[in-house]
């Protein structure tokens, strides 16, 4: 008897498994079926996504940020400011480089300028003093020539007492005034027929 029962348990144990198993499998191809006849009934607008959305998915609406630009050096050397050995004046920044035939600047500093300014263009030392009396009344040294603008000589040059004083601007000079240091380093470089070049 004992056999017997547990064979009939094990039977109805079988076939109830069996049912269940059915029944899911039953339930989940139902199921899938009604999935497909819904997406397959569905408009176009829902069922699939439209290109402008599939692109805004792929790609970010915002712009990328621009690279910044590297700062330019206000000590470098001006641009087209011409090549080799020279004395580049810079107008504008009030500043003069001076430059040896690797354009290396050697040294940088600022002037005072004239009231009279030559243009820019290429020019050449012409005449040099060690010390005189300048157009304002001022002893100064180490002039170094190299324009003349309607008759009014141009050049570098130092006070001796080291000023850097505004010039009249009711009067017509030519003396680009520098620190009597920097006047000494010009000295050394800027001899007759360095190349001097004037840019904006």
């Amino acid at each position: 008897m004992h056999r017997t029962a547990c064979k009939g348990d094990l039977t109805v144990a079988r076939g109830s498994s069996g049912i269940v198993a059915g029944l899911t499998a039953a339930a989940v191809a139902a199921v899938c079926f009604l999935a497909y006849q819904a997406s397959a009934n569905a408009p176009d607008s829902v069922a699939a996504p439209s290109a402008e959305a599939s692109r805004a998915s792929v790609s970010p609406s915002a712009k990328p940020e621009p690279k910044p630009k590297p700062t330019k050096d206000p000590l470098a050397i001006p641009a087209d400011s011409d090549t080799g050995a020279r004395v580049v004046y810079a107008l504008g920044d009030r500043r003069v480089w001076v430059v040896d035939d690797k354009e290396k600047a050697l040294r940088t500093f600022t002037v005072m300028p004239s009231t009279v300014n030559p243009p820019p263009g290429v020019y050449a030392v012409t005449s040099r003093s060690g010390s005189i009396k300048g157009s304002d009344g001022v002893m100064i040294e180490h002039v170094v020539r190299f324009a003349n603008v309607d008759d009014v000589s141009v050049g570098f040059s130092a006070a001796q007492d080291n000023s850097m004083r505004s010039p009249d601007p009711t009067t017509r000079t030519g003396g680009v005034r520098m620190k009597r240091a920097d006047g000494n380093a010009l000295w050394t470089f800027a001899t007759v027929g360095v190349k001097v070049v004037v840019v904006p």
